[in-house]
């Protein structure tokens, strides 16, 4: 159904409404929306899907993934997590430097792009790497064909700290396109694990993450971040938030157009508590930590008032036996993008969030602060990247439904109310219930800067 066909009946919710419609789809871009019923002759002879019962929406954008190759491929590659990307209505994503090796040149960044043209069954981005010795590769980065530039203000993989602070300056004053960061303070991370591990030893509780990777780490370099940015005028986003004190550093204000420095929220720290370290263990170790039932509800209040303006998943398998390791050798990360959408549906079903708002932040906002070309919108002229959703279908996270090529999920053994019935990425059907077509694979992202 690359061309011409015709989604008819389904609840729409696309810009702050709700409504029935039909929507035209036409050589991998939407044409038109159309009164439900209504019939015209020049739409004939297309195809037509049944969607009566069904919500109809834009495809999400996922601003931060870890899709792990090059290189670690073990754990994950392009196929297998674009596959669950879109089992979970996932169309396009943006994925992080960290690879084995950095993609820390310009050659080794179109590697990977080489790699999602061949592989990747959703729309894809990747980000340049910094670290503290290639500000002239960054500098070389293409705003137009490039998402964002990646600066690890805490600790990362192999050569990617970036934590001298004329690099950082330099980065700050001189990069020609959005700079991406994760923000932790490292000195005051290795002085927390110091103390754990002269209590603990090998036997640490994952219980102590949260205070090991502290609000005060978060803080500080979340803070720094912002400074800097003001300071320079940087186009900065600061991504995974995970604390109350940070909300102070960001502003609702002005519109997402208009802001300079923005930030984002991921689903785990939305779901999930320092209470759920006893049952989940390593399984919800990530990086900022997942902290406490306060903090988490500050999040919801930033998000759902502006201040946090993007929702995502930082998507970062390990394998179980990695995962199972004690708590100072277990990596942090886990997979998330099969059920970021199912997740949120389920907090809209117990009254925390509008889907109005989970489409705003999830599908919209990224599209905005990224200014990613013609998608994020049901809107005539875009790309047709779309998500036809069945709010009233109650299934259950198992071994046997988990796409992810690791295997495990922190939400097995967890039922949700909604699933994701097909989705469609440049006017292909690449899920149908269950089902996947590698044919019309994912597209380059372009960004209108």
């Amino acid at each position: 159904m690359a061309s011409g066909f015709i989604i008819c009946g389904a609840t729409v919710v696309n810009e702050g409404a709700t409504f029935q419609a039909d929507v035209v789809v036409n050589k991998g871009m939407i044409v038109e929306l159309l009164s439900t019923g209504e019939k015209k002759e020049d739409y004939a002879h297309f195809d037509t899907l049944d969607a009566r019962g069904l919500y109809l929406l834009p495809g999400l954008i996922d601003d931060q993934v870890h899709f792990r190759e090059p290189g670690l491929t073990h754990k994950a590659d392009i196929y297998s997590e674009s596959r669950a990307a879109v089992a979970g209505g996932i169309t396009s994503f943006m994925e992080m430097p960290n690879t084995i090796p950095n993609t820390l040149t310009q050659e080794l960044l179109e590697e990977k792009y080489e790699l999602a043209a061949e592989k990747s069954l959703c729309n894809y981005s990747f980000y340049m790497g910094a670290s503290n010795d290639n500000l002239n590769e960054v500098l070389r980065t293409d705003p137009k064909k490039v998402c964002g530039i990646k600066v690890f203000m805490g600790a990362s993989t192999g050569n990617m700290l970036v934590d001298e602070p004329k690099t950082l300056e330099g980065i700050f004053a001189e990069a020609p396109t959005l700079v991406a960061v994760h923000a932790e303070y490292e000195p005051r991370i290795r002085e927390n694990t110091l103390h754990f591990m002269a209590k603990y030893g090998d036997n640490a509780p994952p219980s102590v993450h949260p205070i090991v990777r502290d609000a005060e780490a978060c803080y500080r370099s979340s803070a720094q971040a912002v400074e800097l940015a003001a300071k320079r005028g940087t186009r900065l986003h600061v991504l995974h938030l995970s604390t109350a004190r940070e909300m102070q550093l960001f502003s609702n204000n002005r519109p997402l157009s208009e802001k300079q420095i923005t930030a984002e929220v991921c689903v785990h720290h939305l779901w999930f508590s320092d209470e759920d370290y006893q049952s989940k263990g390593n399984l919800i170790k990530w990086n900022p930590a997942i902290k406490s039932a306060v903090d988490r509800e500050a999040l919801w209040d930033a998000l759902l008032s502006g201040k946090l303006d993007v929702l995502a998943t930082d998507h970062a398998p390990h394998t179980i036996s990695e995962k199972s390791a004690p708590y100072f050798k277990a990596p942090s990360g886990g997979p998330l993008v099969q059920h970021m959408l199912p997740a949120m549906l389920e907090k809209w079903k117990q009254g925390t969030i509008s889907i109005p708002a989970i489409v705003e932040k999830a599908c919209h906002a990224p599209a905005v602060a990224f200014k990613v070309k013609n998608r994020g919108f049901i809107r005539p002229g875009y790309f047709a990247d779309l998500v036809l959703v069945n709010a009233k279908s109650q299934w259950t996270v198992t071994k046997e439904n988990i796409l992810y090529k690791c295997g495990w999920s922190p939400f097995e053994g967890t039922s949700f109310g909604s699933s994701v019935v097909m989705t469609i990425v440049n006017g292909n059907i690449v899920y149908n219930r269950g089902s996947f077509t590698s044919a019309g694979k994912g597209m380059r992202l372009e960004f209108d800067r």
